[in-house]
């Protein structure tokens, strides 16, 4: 099972008895499924529909869903409310003639609100009911496509991060190495720091050069962090092969990642180990970078 991303794009088509359609979704980045809606009036019940099978199939993102409809009418008649334009004309000739006024064009008249109507063939509840099935089955067609343009995307995601995460084993295995040398180093430093100072340290208790030695050691020892560092890439590459959404667990572990390297920064008392530091941290920034991007 691949990972999932939350970037993806769909479209389909349908087309039933005298009526099209266009189903549109875009999906991008977002902290939890944000979805917004835009569809023709007279199909506002698919809004609903639209919202419940995307909660049912997807987990993250910010989508955005547009229908386009297109009805092709063959039963059109025109209704004209013929006592009212008696009415209007008899009115409108009457006042002409006491005001001396040109008699008005039958076109104007016409254009009275509610005077004409268009009528299109009426549709019953089956008929209805029919066609959304139609559309709504056609709306999971697009789902369909979407999840699998994410897993594609996130299919190739999925390559970067475990080249990414192979990036952070070995600078870990490397600062490993390195950091088992530091309570050498931190004791040869302290010792040409006393013999800076003093120019006999002949006098100094070697059991209490030992204690001071050892504080500074277990101060810098960096042990902890290399076994979470470590601990922290076997849990990486069993959610790279996890069945259910795994973003915001990734999104947590390169937070954990970050803290581990930042402390082993902190604690270096070697430039080669903070140099190793200072690389596993551009890794990590890397691996968040791509973590954003998961469902």
């Amino acid at each position: 099972m691949t990972l999932s991303s939350m970037t993806g794009f769909a479209r389909t088509q349908g087309q039933w008895e005298n009526y099209s359609w266009v189903w549109e979704i875009r999906s991008v980045n977002g902290r939890g499924l944000d979805i917004r809606c835009r569809i023709p009036s007279g199909f506002e019940a698919m809004d609903q529909t639209v919202r419940g099978h995307l909660k049912k199939h997807i987990a993250r993102g910010s989508l955005n869903v547009n229908l386009q409809m297109h009805r092709e009418s063959e039963e059109v008649q025109v209704k004209v409310n013929q006592v009212a334009l008696d009415q209007l004309v008899a009115i409108v000739v009457e006042t002409s003639s006491n005001n001396h006024l040109p008699q008005p064009d039958i076109s104007n008249l016409m254009s009275v609100r509610d005077l004409v109507q268009i009528i299109e063939g009426e549709e019953d509840e089956n008929f209805r009911k029919a066609r959304d099935k139609a559309i709504e089955e056609s709306f999971l067609e697009a789902i369909a496509a979407l999840k699998e343009n994410r897993l594609s995307e996130g299919a190739a995601t999925s390559e970067m991060l475990q080249k990414i995460i192979i990036d952070i084993e070995a600078s870990v295995a490397e600062a490993t190495k390195v950091a088992a040398g530091q309570p050498n180093l931190i004791r040869d430093r302290f010792m040409d720091k006393v013999n800076a100072l003093l120019d006999d340290n002949k006098g100094l208790d070697p059991d209490r050069i030992a204690q001071e030695v050892t504080i500074l050691a277990t101060k810098a020892d960096v042990k902890e962090e290399m076994d979470r560092l470590v601990a922290h890439i076997d849990a990486a590459r069993k959610l790279l092969v996890e069945k259910e959404p795994v973003g915001r667990k990734l999104d947590f572990l390169s937070q954990e990642f970050n803290r581990e390297a930042n402390t082993l920064c902190s604690k270096s008392s070697d430039i080669a180990l903070t140099q190793i530091g200072l690389s596993l941290k551009a890794s990590i920034d890397q691996l968040k970078e791509q973590v954003q991007n998961i469902e």
